[in-house]
């Protein structure tokens, strides 16, 4: 038994300790999620506390297969679409909405290498791009993905590759990239011309 299905199980029998323990280790990853799709920090906090809220107030509803992650991801991917649309601004630039977090953050670096993540795929469309984010931001699998978005496994294959395609082409890249069954990446070195 997964330390998630422990504590999943103590809520279940009523146990407040339970949530504030998946809130606590759930919550750095559903914020970083929801920095992504929020124009700052203030606002993705807000995302991440109502997607905790929403979590518990509906638990009830929740039936434990081993897949509180991917129920807490499509709670956080609902509650950032019902943000965007309440606060549209659709004329800021990612430099403008750019993320600066207090040197006492440990996840500083991470936060950094998540701008240029961001920066990398917004030329996307939305929908290649939330499973790249997904896959390569948060290490979801692509079932879990499949979970969270209500998308065939296979569809979720096929815009991966799709978007990792575009990604390659736009980058003319030295390297080539195949997608694994399991979704990691691997690189090979393209046959050099002497």
């Amino acid at each position: 038994m997964t330390r998630e299905d422990e504590l999943v199980k103590r809520m279940e029998q009523g146990d407040p300790r339970a949530a504030e323990e998946l809130i606590k280790m759930f919550y750095p990853d559903i914020l970083r999620y929801c920095l992504w799709h929020a124009p700052n920090r203030s606002l993705a906090e807000d995302a991440v506390q109502e997607t905790f809220l929403k979590a518990i107030r509906y638990f009830d509803r929740y039936t434990h297969k081993g897949k509180f992650r991917s129920f807490l991801y499509q709670i956080a991917a609902n509650t950032c679409i019902d943000m965007q649309r309440k606060n549209r601004n659709p004329d800021i630039s990612l430099e403008e909405s750019e993320i600066d977090p207090p040197y006492s953050e440990p996840a500083f670096e991470i936060i950094h290498s998540d701008l240029a993540l961001m920066q990398l795929v917004e030329g996307l469309p939305a929908e290649q791009r939330e499973i790249v984010l997904l896959r390569f931001g948060q290490d979801l699998t692509l079932r879990e993905i499949a979970e969270v978005l209500h998308l065939p496994l296979r569809t979720v294959q096929s815009r991966l590759r799709s978007a990792l395609k575009k990604l390659k082409a736009e980058l003319g890249a030295p390297e080539t990239e195949s997608v694994h069954k399991k979704g990691r990446i691997t690189r090979k070195e393209a046959p050099h011309e002497n």
